[in-house]
């Protein structure tokens, strides 16, 4: 970027990965890497790594509703993105607190380790209040699952649950199928209310990406922030994190995203 321009502002609103995998730590290394200046706004400290989650500290929900505010008070923030929020408290002061056309909400429920990260209590709270400021929501395929009531099978099957989603909450739905591929590829659907469009990359075998979620959703915030309308925001957010995936950093025995 050219000296003395502007430059587009994001903001994560998430839990912080002591790993360095997802949430905060992820989302912030995402936009750097699209040349957007990232802002946050911490939900909870975890103690975890790849493998496990051994303790989780939300924050107070008036602090996180006061970093919110301090840095929508000082920047121009263009898109925001939420992940762990953990507790209907916590939901119901980002509700209050943010004011971004551009919101992306990653609703979620479960590390891929297994360890729950929203308390079944606030998925009302985050399905009747979040949703309906999202420009998208980004579930996978638990999430899907969990949101639709109903296992899913096939890629038809993740349209349909999307498709649902998207007329219920009246919001669109991105449905990420890195846990369902179909035919060597990994298909995401995107449903907006006005068409249905698939997003492609070819399945990497073994790669269990940690934090793959939170690194798409943030890429899809920093395009947002960029400029680019909801569907191409995607696609871009696909090619960044296909490659994340099919390139990674060896870190002894774990494999990390490159972002």
């Amino acid at each position: 970027m050219r000296r003395g321009a502007s430059q587009p502002v994001a903001l994560t609103i998430a839990g912080s990965d002591s790993g360095g995998g997802a949430g905060i730590q992820a989302d912030l290394k995402t936009f750097h890497a699209h040349r957007v200046f990232g802002t946050s706004a911490i939900t909870c400290i975890t103690a975890q790594n790849p493998d496990r989650v051994s303790a989780i500290q939300p924050i107070r929900p008036d602090i996180v509703a006061q970093q919110i505010a301090r840095v929508c008070e000082a920047f121009p923030v263009g898109a925001a993105k939420t992940g762990m929020l953990f507790d209907a408290a916590i939901i119901k002061a980002v509700v209050g607190a943010v004011r971004v056309r551009n919101l992306v909400v990653d609703p979620v429920m479960v590390a891929t380790s297994g360890a729950r990260l929203l308390k079944p209590s606030a998925v009302r709270e985050l399905t009747s209040k979040l949703f309906p400021l999202a420009r998208v929501i980004t579930p996978n395929l638990a999430e899907l699952e969990a949101l639709a009531g109903r296992r899913i099978h096939t890629v038809a099957e993740m349209k349909a649950a999307a498709s649902e989603l998207a007329s219920r909450y009246g919001v669109a739905v991105l449905a990420k199928g890195g846990h369902l591929p179909e035919g060597g590829a990994v298909v995401d659907v995107l449903v907006d209310g006005r068409s249905v469009r698939e997003f492609r990359s070819p399945h990497v075998r073994n790669a269990k990406p940690h934090g793959a979620g939170c690194t798409f959703s943030a890429a899809i915030t920093a395009n947002l922030a960029l400029g680019y309308d909801l569907a191409e925001s995607v696609a871009r957010a696909k090619r960044f994190i296909a490659r994340a995936i099919r390139e990674p950093i060896h870190l002894g025995r774990y494999r990390a995203l490159r972002v």
